[in-house]
């Protein structure tokens, strides 16, 4: 026996007839008949008596009509449940945000996103790039924003932000009157990093290492806005992506750019190859990737 029968037989048993049922669910009265039949003959039980103008249950067909309620009940709830996710009535969705980069491109987006498909909750957890990355490998995160590249063979991927980071410094410094300065000239500063967390943490430090230093790292932080306090307050010098840059006072700061070598920062969102993504995941991918690219072909 599968739903289809008992939904057939539940509607016989409602309507008290094969013809009206038969009109009910847009088939042939031989069709439901045959159905009805084919249950009795599995169950070894007869479900109606034919004798009257009306059919109407016996003993044992009522029996499995309040036992079939709640199962062609459940079914049909399940029906609408899926219906609502693949119409994105409903959905949830786990994304990783790195504190710098969710202020700067997302809270628009998200409210936008939320005017289009309000029942869809999401859950954001804000890390450093490279505990984003670790946690959509994972599967504790459905999909993360991170420093591109990452591996290709378990991420699908698309970027929305390339650009370079520019130097910090205190308007005192030594190479506050520069137009722009480079990394070996920063060998005997003090820097103050993102914590090790974050992708540019490692990047900045392998930069140097390149061009022959060590950083003497002073402080590190999850904020952008206590680093470029802590450069405005003289404590040491930073290196931040053009983006945060835009949002600092250039007043207590003064910002170049960073040559010999550039070092480009590319963000992108990433999401697993081989894990299922739900219907209101692939959307948040598709919709986000139309706004953050819009004017960018």
């Amino acid at each position: 026996m599968d739903i289809r029968q008992l939904q057939y037989f539940m509607e016989v048993a409602r309507l008290q007839s094969f013809t009206k049922a038969a009109e009910s669910l847009y088939i042939t009265q031989p069709s439901i008949s045959k159905t009805i039949r084919n249950i009795e003959e599995e169950l070894g039980v007869t479900l109606f008596d034919r004798s009257g103008k009306k059919v109407v249950l016996t003993d044992a067909g009522r029996i499995i009509y309040e036992q079939a309620q709640p199962i062609v009940k459940s079914f049909q709830s399940l029906s609408s449940e899926l219906g609502d996710l693949k119409n994105l009535k409903k959905g949830h969705i786990r994304l990783g945000l790195p504190p710098m980069v969710g202020s700067s491109f997302f809270p628009e987006v998200i409210g936008q996103f939320h005017q289009k498909y309000p029942q869809v909750t999401m859950q954001i957890f804000e890390d450093g790039a490279k505990k984003v990355e670790v946690d959509v490998e994972s599967g504790l995160l459905d999909i993360g924003v991170v420093v591109l590249p990452t591996d290709d063979s378990l991420f699908h991927s698309f970027s929305f932000v390339r650009e370079n980071l520019m130097l910090l410094v205190h308007p005192s410094h030594r190479l506050a009157h520069r137009e722009c300065a480079g990394l070996a000239d920063l060998a005997e500063e003090n820097f103050v990093l993102f914590r090790e967390d974050f992708a540019l943490h490692d990047r900045i430090i392998t930069e140097c290492v390149k061009v022959g230093f060590q950083p003497h790292i002073v402080y590190e932080s999850s904020q952008w806005d206590l680093i470029s306090g802590m450069v405005a307050a003289n404590l040491g010098i930073a290196l931040l992506p053009e983006t945060i840059c835009r949002e600092i006072n250039r007043e207590r700061i003064r910002i170049m750019p960073l040559v010999e070598p550039v070092i480009p920062w590319q963000l992108g969102m990433i999401w697993r190859r081989d894990r299922y993504l739900s219907y209101a995941a692939r959307e948040w991918i598709a919709f986000t990737q139309g706004k953050l690219m819009e004017g960018k072909e």
